[in-house]
C-alpha cells in the first residue's frame, strides 16, 4: 500500500576515504652504515634527519664536527653513576639534586638533596656548561648560568665543555635542524639514549666568528636576566618571610602528639573536621602557619577574597584535537609550568576549541597558574610571551584582580608555605587533586606594612618582565642561526 503519493531518490552517500600517511623511506650507502658506526636502526637514517644533514653539508659555512680540532666544543661526558644518598634540605652540607627534565626550569626548585661533599664531585656542573639531555626525552639543552651552577644534575644530561662561544653550540642544538641531528643518534628498544661520543661527530655550521659572537652574546644575556629575575624573585620572598618573621617551615612541623606513637598521629576536633575526615587535611602544619600568619599579618583572607582575586578558572575535561604548527594555540601542560620556552609544545586546534579556549583555556600575562593533579602546587606568574597561550585542564588559573597584587600573590602561593597551605586540600585515592575551590580557600595574608607589600609585588613583576626579555634574546639568538646559518 503507497501511503505517499511523493517520490524519493535513493541517494548514494559517499563515505570519504582517510588516506593513510605514505611510508618513509631511504636509501642508504654501505659507507654510511659504516660511518655511522654499523648502525642500522632505521632511527639513524630517518628521512627528516637526513634532509638535516643535507641541509647542513650543503649549506653557505662548511660543516665541522661539534668535537674536533676545529670544531666549537672542547669535549662531551656525563658523570659516573653513583649511589645517591638523599637528605633533609634543612641540613647545613644539602645541596639540591636536579635531573634532567628539572634542569630545564627558569629557576629550579629541586626535590631532593644530598651531601655536598667530594663524592658528589662527579654530578656538578659549571658555569658555561651546555647540558643536553641523554635519555629517555633525547635532546633538551640548557645552558649553566649562576642558578643552575648552585645545584648537582643527573648524570642523564650530557655536559659539553666548549673552546668559545658556548652560546652559538647551544643556540644550533636547539635548533630544529640540530635536534633532529641529535635525536636521530639514539639507540635503545625500551629507553632511548645517546652517548657523548655519538654528539662528537655532529656536524655543525662553522660561521664567522662575528656572526659566533652574536649569537652567543644574545644567548649569555638571556641567561643572565633569568638569573636577574631569579634573585628578584629570592629577594622579594625574604622580605615576605622578614616582615611575617616566618621560620624556617620545618620549625612548623607539630609533633606533640606523636612522641609515643609508632605512626604519626595528631588530635583533631569534632568541629574543625570541616565534611573532610582525610588525615592530610588536618595536618598540624597548616594550623601552625595560619597560626602564624594570624599573629603577624594585618590580616588573613583567602585567594577567594575579590582583592585578590577577580576568577579562579578551573576548565573542564575534554578531547583534545591537535594540529602543525601555526594552526593552532600553543598548548602547555603543568610538567612544563616552569620552563621559560617550554620544550615539545603541542598546538591545539582554533576551530575545534574556539569557545572553550576564549571561555576558560588562553592565559593572560600576570595570572597565576597552580598545577591541580598529580605533582599538587607547582605554582608560575604567566609572562609576558605566555599571553594567548593556552594550558592544560590540569592547571588552575588564579586571575588577579588588579597589578597592584598580582606579584605579591604569586610569591606568596610559590614559597613553602604557600605550598604547604595549597597542599592541605589534597584529595584522591590514586591520583592527587584539587579544584577551583580549594584554591578560593586558601588562606591568605596581607600585610601590615603596605610599602614593603608594594615592593614585594613591584619584585615579582620586575622578574616577570626580565624573564620575557630573555626570552626574546633567546629567539633573536634562534632567528640569527636559522637565518644567517643554518638556511643561509
Amino acid at each position: 500500500m503507497v501511503n505517499s503519493n511523493l517520490a524519493y531518490q535513493d541517494i548514494e552517500v559517499e563515505t570519504p576515504q582517510i588516506k593513510d600517511d605514505p611510508v618513509k623511506w631511504c636509501s642508504v650507502s654501505l659507507s654510511d652504515v659504516i660511518a655511522r658506526g654499523k648502525r642500522l636502526e632505521a632511527s639513524v637514517f630517518d628521512v627528516e634527519a637526513i634532509k638535516a644533514y643535507e641541509i647542513l653539508t650543503m649549506g653557505k659555512y662548511p660543516a665541522v664536527h661539534l668535537i674536533s680540532e676545529q670544531g666549537p666544543a672542547e669535549t662531551a661526558y656525563y658523570g659516573g653513576r653513583l649511589k645517591r644518598h638523599y637528605i633533609n634540605k634543612s641540613l647545613n652540607n644539602s645541596i639540591g639534586f636536579l635531573g634532567s627534565s628539572e634542569m630545564l626550569d627558569c629557576q629550579p626548585r629541586p626535590v631532593k638533596y644530598m651531601v655536598n661533599d667530594d663524592n658528589a664531585k662527579d654530578v656538578r656542573v659549571e658555569k658555561g656548561t651546555i647540558l643536553i639531555s641523554r635519555s629517555g626525552t633525547i635532546g633538551n639543552v640548557t645552558y649553566v648560568g649562576e642558578t643552575l651552577s648552585n645545584y648537582l644534575v643527573s648524570e642523564h644530561a650530557i655536559r659539553i665543555k666548549c673552546k668559545a662561544f658556548p652560546g652559538y653550540v647551544y643556540a644550533f642544538l636547539k635548533s630544529s635542524i640540530g635536534k633532529k641531528i641529535v635525536c636521530s643518534t639514539q639507540f635503545g628498544a625500551v629507553i632511548q639514549e645517546i652517548e657523548p661520543e655519538h654528539l662528537a661527530s655532529i656536524p655543525i655550521p662553522n660561521a664567522p666568528t662575528d656572526i659566533k659572537q652574536r649569537i652567543n652574546n644574545l644567548i649569555i644575556d638571556s641567561y643572565r636576566l633569568r638569573d636577574e629575575s631569579n634573585e628578584l624573585i629570592d629577594n622579594a620572598t625574604q622580605l615576605l618571610i622578614d616582615e611575617l618573621q616566618l621560620p624556617d617551615i620545618s620549625a612548623f612541623e607539630v609533633d606533640d602528639f606523636k612522641k609515643n606513637a609508632p605512626v604519626e598521629t595528631y588530635c583533631v576536633k569534632l568541629s574543625a573536621l570541616n565534611g573532610r575526615v582525610d588525615a592530610s587535611y588536618h595536618v598540624p602544619i597548616v594550623n601552625a602557619i595560619t597560626a602564624h600568619l594570624k599573629k603577624y599579618a594585618d590580616e588573613v583572607t583567602t585567594v577567594g577574597d575579590n582583592r585578590i582575586s577577580s576568577d579562579i578558572i578551573l576548565p573542564g575535561r575534554f578531547k583534545r584535537v591537535y594540529v602543525e604548527e601555526g594552526y593552532g594555540r600553543v598548548f602547555i601542560g603543568g610538567k612544563q609550568l616552569w620552563e621559560l620556552d617550554p620544550t615539545n609544545k603541542k598546538y591545539l586546534s582554533n576551530s575545534k576549541h574556539n569557545k572553550r579556549i576564549i571561555k576558560e583555556l588562553e592565559i593572560s600575562e600576570n595570572t597565576t597558574l597552580i598545577t591541580r593533579s598529580g605533582t599538587i602546587g607547582k605554582v608560575t606568574m604567566v609572562p609576558k610571551h605566555w599571553e594567548h597561550w593556552v594550558t592544560s585542564e590540569h592547571i588552575i588559573r588564579v586571575v588577579p584582580s588588579s597589578s597592584e597584587i598580582a606579584g605579591y600573590l604569586n610569591v606568596f602561593l610559590a614559597s613553602d608555605y604557600g605550598n604547604a597551605l595549597i597542599k592541605r586540600f589534597t584529595y584522591g585515592s590514586v591520583v592527587d587533586e584539587i579544584d577551583a575551590n580549594h584554591v578560593s580557600q586558601i588562606a591568605f595574608p596581607l600585610l601590615k606594612n603596605k610599602t614593603v607589600q608594594k615592593a614585594i609585588n613591584d619584585l615579582a613583576l620586575q622578574a616577570n618582565q626580565k624573564r620575557y626579555e630573555a626570552y626574546k634574546l633567546e629567539q633573536q639568538a634562534l632567528a640569527v642561526m636559522d637565518n644567517e646559518v643554518i638556511f643561509a
